[in-house]
């Protein structure tokens, strides 16, 4: 390309000269590619740009976003003649990388930049920008944007930053750079740009375009962070990985991270989506443009910072305090079959693995290795990433037997005492590879590869070509160049086997079913706020969840009188909506026998003289206590907490949280995901617990949040007793806030 050999491009010939606007009766339009290179010692002297004539059956560009990813021409305000300068990058980077439109520099001190005539002013132009880089200054960058709106330009980039990451000023500046672009889109502002490599165009000022050669790919990336772009750039670059477009939203004063996403999906060239995200200003949006490319068969992989508690959410539950606003992009991510990426280095190799088109059907690994101690390594990254290593089977023993001179006992499959030979390394990989008994095969690229680095990487080459369950390279040494290598044929290679374990579990990942809307039960009248324990389980039961028998009153003695037949144990509770945790001052009261019912209910309101009243109810036992919860998210919605429950759920923090609305498979999933559900499936001969009735009022609990929508803000079971097998689920305690 263009960028490596340094040869510009040179205009089609027969298209007039100047600075002159179109003629009488033309219609006129960007070129589109039929330069031809011209050595680098000429760039200076190339004839003025010109404008052709439409073509039959040529159309205008009229989707901004796509005029953005693919203009035909390009206005650069604020260009400078010093390529040394960022305002003098994007001519030269558009020159030099090939783009096949035309290039017009902006800038009343210059008559010429780059070989280019330069134009005193935007409306001095000769045609109508698809695009305009807006380089100069925030004091300045208002005024571009308004004549790039004013030319007819469809969507503008700005650089500059000084903007709403300053405060309230830049926040105001930013909204009448809005103002100012009218109908046409806005990149930016504090934009490094965008930078597509499919069709050579290059509309960015980040130094990162320095690098010698930056192959196409399938991985296209969208990132809020100028900086981060050219960082995965350079560094794609180094590791071989190949992208398609390269899109930095800023401080998304117009176009966000969403609104690219979803153009991506529609990119032939875009097999995969990267995200570097630091928030969602449109989850519903995004939600949409995630599903879109989840159907498009185009994975998704998200890098999100800000992975600290210290922002959760302020709330009154359990539930809240256990449901960061982390946890919850978290959950947000999960229903939409986004994978995030838990390092930074995870945000290349994932995507590029999964921009190759192959996925596994399962979890099963098989690893081949020289080297004993790197074959270690991985496998026990694969284990701790959810992954197996099943020994080989008899058949496949034998294979490798008569290959190796002796059957391999275990998973690695070690060669080091077989030695390096091409054959062997070939019939090994074949033999993993035809077994049933493995989803992926991990080859170990040891020490002695560094001097026949061809022959692992044709082994895999040629073993991909013999089977569709994915390949992956683990390169040992220090020998970046030979991972990069592999990436750039088509093999999978990281250089860390926690690097490894993720692309594996990637691929491994299913896509995730959309839930099915479910009938929703007519709403009773509910007041607003807070409502108390009785009022709340009274909603849990109107969606399906038993609660366990209890009665309310407001007196010590009507407590007593209606205590009569819900046995001989009985739990005594102060009522009042305003106590969230009535345990904190001793408000519950365990094994009280019918007749002791108003001495403990006085003894309980005189220590909180607001109370609404008294709350007596069967006490419960033989079950497991889990706590089942909702919480919303003001932004990215609500989500359904569950896990080990009663006083010491904030303790141990055994919970899983996904985003409404559930499907059963969700709700089992979370059953499967807790630590506790070993106790839950019958522990040390204790009996197993009902399950399917958790996974009921786990749903239960979400048509409930579907039915309520915004109004339900918050609601809580703790605890929820699982009882024994075939005996079902109680509430034993409930919360809900209603807005």
């Amino acid at each position: 390309m263009g960028g490596a050999d340094g040869h510009a491009f040179r205009r089609r010939p027969g298209a007039r000269q100047g600075h002159a606007g179109p003629q009488p009766g033309e219609q006129l339009r960007a070129g589109a590619g039929d330069r031809q290179p011209v050595p680098g010692h000429l760039l200076h002297h190339r004839r003025a740009p010109r404008l052709r004539r439409r073509l039959p059956g040529e159309v205008d560009i009229v989707n901004p976003l796509e005029a953005l990813l693919r203009p035909r021409s390009v206005a650069v305000v604020g260009a400078s003649a010093d390529p040394t300068k960022t305002g003098g990058r994007p001519v030269g980077y558009l020159l030099r990388h090939g783009f096949a439109g035309d290039v017009w520099p902006v800038n009343p001190r210059a008559t010429e930049i780059a070989g280019l005539p330069c134009y005193r002013d935007v409306a001095s132009l000769p045609g109508a920008p698809d695009v305009g880089i807006v380089l100069v200054g925030p004091e300045r960058a208002e005024a571009a944007v308004r004549d790039l709106a004013a030319r007819g330009c469809q969507a503008a980039i700005v650089l500059a930053g000084g903007y709403g990451e300053t405060g309230e000023a830049g926040a105001e500046k930013q909204s009448a750079l809005k103002r100012a672009a009218g109908p046409m889109r806005l990149l930016g502002p504090n934009t490094i740009g965008v930078v597509n490599l499919t069709d050579r165009i290059v509309l960015s000022a980040t130094g990162a375009l320095e690098f010698p050669a930056l192959p196409p790919g399938g991985l296209s990336v969208v990132s809020q962070s100028g900086g981060i772009l050219g960082a995965l750039l350079s560094r794609g670059a180094a590791a071989g990985i190949g992208f398609a477009k390269l899109v930095a939203t800023g401080n998304e004063g117009d176009l966000e991270v969403a609104e690219v996403l979803d153009a991506l999906v529609d990119d032939p060239a875009t097999t995969a989506i990267a995200l570097y995200l630091e928030g969602l200003r449109n989850p519903g949006r995004f939600r949409a443009a995630a599903r879109r490319a989840a159907a498009a068969g185009k994975p998704v992989v998200a890098f999100k910072v800000g992975r600290s508690e210290a922002g959760a959410l302020a709330a009154i539950s359990h539930t809240g305090a256990m449901a960061g606003a982390d946890r919850m992009y978290d959950a947000f991510f999960a229903g939409l079959g986004v994978i995030r990426a838990e390092r930074f280095a995870e945000l290349l190799e994932v995507p590029a693995a999964l921009a190759l088109g192959r996925r596994a059907a399962g979890f099963r690994v098989a690893v081949l290795t020289s080297t004993g101690g790197a074959g270690a390594l991985v496998a026990d990254a694969v284990g701790l990433a959810g992954g197996t290593l099943p020994a080989p089977d008899a058949a496949v023993r034998e294979k490798l037997a008569a290959l190796l001179g002796e059957a391999p006992v275990g998973n690695p499959v070690d060669v080091t005492l077989a030695g390096l030979q091409p054959d062997l390394f070939r019939g090994a990989i074949r033999t993993l590879l035809d077994s049933d008994g493995y989803d992926q095969l991990v080859v170990v690229v040891g020490s002695s590869a560094l001097a026949q680095p061809d022959l692992v990487a044709d082994a895999m080459l040629e073993a991909r070509g013999h089977s569709v369950k994915p390949v992956i390279a683990y390169v040992s040494p220090h020998a970046p160049h030979i991972a990069a290598g592999l990436n750039a044929r088509g093999v999978p290679a990281s250089t860390t086997p926690e690097g490894i374990a993720a692309i594996l579990a990637a691929l491994a990942r299913p896509v995730p079913a959309l839930p099915e809307s479910q009938p929703v039960p007519a709403l009773p009248s509910l007041p607003s706020g807070r409502l108390n324990e009785a009022e709340s389980k009274a909603l849990f039961a109107h969606f399906g969840i038993q609660g366990a028998r209890e009665v309310a009153a407001t007196t010590p003695e009507a407590a007593q009188a209606a205590a009569a037949g819900l046995g001989d144990r009985l739990v005594v509770k102060l009522l009042a909506r305003d106590l969230a945790h009535k345990s904190d001052i001793g408000g519950v009261v365990l094994g009280v026998t019918p007749d002791r019912v108003a001495a403990v209910g006085a003894t309980l309101l005189a220590r909180l003289p607001g109370a609404e009243g008294l709350l007596v109810q069967e006490q419960v036992s033989g079950g497991i206590e889990m706590i089942l919860g909702i919480v919303r998210d003001p932004h990215l919605g609500s989500a359904v907490l569950l896990g080990a429950g009663g006083t010491a759920a904030e303790v141990f923090g055994d919970t899983q949280l996904r985003m409404l609305p559930l499907t059963r498979a969700d709700a089992e999933a979370m059953v499967r995901g807790l630590k506790v559900a070993r106790v839950l499936a019958g522990f040390r001969g204790a009996p197993p617990a009902d399950v399917p009735a958790l996974v009921d009022a786990v749903l239960a609990f979400s048509r409930m949040g579907e039915a309520l929508g915004d109004r339900l803000l918050e609601a809580e079971i703790n605890p929820l007793f699982v009882l024994p097998a075939g005996q079902g689920v109680r509430a034993a305690d409930g919360l809900a806030v209603l807005a």
